[in-house]
């Protein structure tokens, strides 16, 4: 069944003006260069069934940039996870290993807390 009413970005879904239009947003989302990322680095297990995953917050760029960066970590740490949501998952206590990449590779604004 598909809805005849899909919400836009901002949620409207309809409206009783009948002169009013959706309005196109057309903001180009850039990345920022990699000094500028204020990067985080936790350990997580909350609604993981108690495995911990290292989580890096903070990302502000495009969503391919998020996930060829989650990639790039993943592979340095030779473990799974995602990248969505402006938040890279890593399987695992990576916090050491992903922190060292990133200062490596110029993210020298990222933090482990």
């Amino acid at each position: 069944m598909s809805k005849k009413n899909k919400p836009d970005a901002r949620g409207f879904v309809f409206s009783t003006n009948p002169d009013f239009s959706f309005e196109e947003n057309n903001e180009q989302i850039t990345t920022l260069p990699p000094k500028q990322q204020l990067l985080r680095i936790r350990l997580d297990t909350k609604h993981r069934a108690g495995k911990a995953v290292t989580l890096i917050t903070g990302f502000r760029g495009t969503n391919g940039d998020l996930e060829t960066l989650g990639k790039q970590l993943k592979n340095h740490c030779g473990t799974g996870g995602s990248a969505k949501d402006g938040e890279i998952i890593v399987q695992g206590d990576q916090r050491d290993k992903v922190l060292q990449w990133l200062l490596k590779n110029g993210y020298t604004a990222s933090k482990k807390i």
